[in-house]
């Protein structure tokens, strides 16, 4: 089968539950008064960032067998791995993808940690490049560093210190688990990871021209409350343990850019009344809902976000294939 005509997104890796179901939640959930839909009342059970690769199976060893993050989806041309309770990493070979690596890779993966000394070490003395050393930073009560994948996205590994202005998102935070190695569906037969580094969530952060444009989409389209507010940088609900960082870019660890090597998904059963939310508010739809396709796998569609960023909904049917990943979303 040829996987492109099935996903105008690789990423998107999406289906609705059973057809009476969706029906029930078109007419149900995150409506109000006057029959409009409130999105503040449509869930997102995951958070999913897709990468793309010109060496996939150089990328999956060292998030699989170097990070530790356990595979829980294997669609060949494109595998997913679990980071935190609610949020995935998706590894794409960029010739099934949206996206090519020759694209700027305007996006930065943060990986929130009460352990970020140790991840220091343990990255450093692998000889992973570092693009920051760790350090507590002066602007806001965080610390950590970032390091480069091997193709060089950024990976961040940060902890909002016990400080007011992180209040919020620490409250969040508390109520989920970290996890460490070998921890719940499709744990790794190995990796080289230490068992007492974990992970508690993540932030995609984004990158942007115009912030309070960014602010109002994620708010009043999504639906997303404002967890931390650094001035140069908002970082906002988005599910679990799964958050997302809206950056002013002359201030920020990228530039913005035209195009990116990036998919930033959420993980929802209810597409059809997003799918309508947007519409009627006059969002971009890159790719639109897509029927069954051959294999029956996946339902989704993708929007563009204020900056251009590709913002993919989808959720995935009961499948042999889709059953660790299901297992941890319907949690």
């Amino acid at each position: 089968m040829r996987w492109t005509a099935m996903i105008l997104v690789l990423g998107t890796l999406a289906m609705a539950a059973a057809a009476g179901a969706a029906d029930g939640l078109r007419q149900t959930a995150g409506s109000s008064a006057g029959g409009k839909i409130d999105p503040r009342g449509l869930k997102f059970n995951g958070n999913l960032v897709f990468f793309y690769y010109h060496d996939l199976a150089a990328a999956q060893a060292f998030y699989e067998g170097l990070l530790g993050f356990p595979r829980v989806l294997d669609y060949e041309f494109a595998t997913i791995h679990r980071i935190s309770e609610s949020s995935f990493i998706g590894l794409v070979d960029e010739a099934h993808g949206m996206h090519k690596t020759t694209e700027p890779k305007t996006v930065t993966l943060a990986m929130i940690s009460d352990e970020v000394d140790g991840w220091f070490a343990y990255l450093t003395g692998k000889a992973v490049k570092m693009h920051t050393p760790l350090r507590n930073a002066t602007r806001h009560p965080t610390r950590g560093f970032v390091a480069t994948d091997p193709e060089g996205y950024f990976l961040e590994f940060e902890n909002f210190l016990d400080q007011p202005p992180n209040a919020k998102l620490r409250l969040s935070l508390s109520e989920v688990k970290a996890i460490y190695p070998a921890m719940g569906e499709g744990a790794p037969a190995k990796t080289t990871r230490p068992s007492d580094l974990g992970v508690r969530g993540t932030v995609f952060w984004l990158y942007y021209n115009d912030v309070p444009a960014a602010q109002k989409f994620y708010e009043e389209t999504l639906g997303r409350r404002l967890l931390v507010d650094q001035g140069f940088a908002k970082v906002y609900s988005a599910s679990p343990s799964g958050f997302i960082g809206l950056v002013d870019q002359a201030q920020g660890l990228h530039r913005f850019s035209e195009t990116k090597s990036v998919n930033v998904v959420f993980q929802t059963p209810y597409l059809d009344n997003w799918l309508e939310l947007m519409k009627k508010q006059g969002v971009p739809i890159k790719a639109p809902l897509n029927k069954e396709e051959e294999g029956g796998l996946v339902r989704a569609f993708v929007a563009l976000d204020p900056a251009g960023y590709f913002i993919e909904l989808h959720w995935f049917k009961p499948n042999s294939k889709n059953e660790a990943i299901l297992k941890i979303l319907n949690k």
